[in-house]
């Protein structure tokens, strides 16, 4: 079980992935429907902590040529559903063996649609994942 906290009081439950760690940074959302390696190793989220919005991420996995840099780049990740069993002809390694190699936290199970909801009314604002 994990925890975000946003800096107004506002929590959403989930389980860690990934590195499993406390992870803080400014929380902002993608919409794109495709595209989350190229979103996680894109340095304009470097730091934040990125939601997708996209409901179900990690299905074709990670591989060897849709890196926008050397690395991940936010501080971590929110999604609806982490695909646990990815399936692709280019994969390499699943997303979750992807964030524990690069030292990222990642947070599944959380109501995407509902922070991403709370975001736009609220504008993006500091959070934290917190373990327990």
């Amino acid at each position: 079980m994990a925890t975000l906290i946003l800096e107004d009081g506002s929590r959403f439950e989930g389980t860690l992935f990934g590195h499993k760690r406390a992870a803080a940074g400014e929380v902002v959302f993608t919409t794109g429907m495709c595209g989350y390696q190229h979103t996680m190793t894109d340095p304009a989220y470097r730091g934040q902590i990125v939601c997708m919005t996209y409901p179900l991420i990690g299905n074709v996995g990670i591989n060897d040529l849709d890196f926008e840099s050397a690395g991940v780049q936010p501080a971590a990740l929110i999604v609806s559903e982490l695909c646990e069993l990815p399936s692709n002809w280019q994969l390499k390694m699943s997303l979750d063996e992807y964030l524990s190699e690069q030292g990222v936290t990642g947070i599944c199970g959380v109501d995407t649609r509902a922070l991403t909801r709370h975001i736009r009314s609220h504008g993006a604002m500091k959070g934290r994942i917190v373990a327990g």
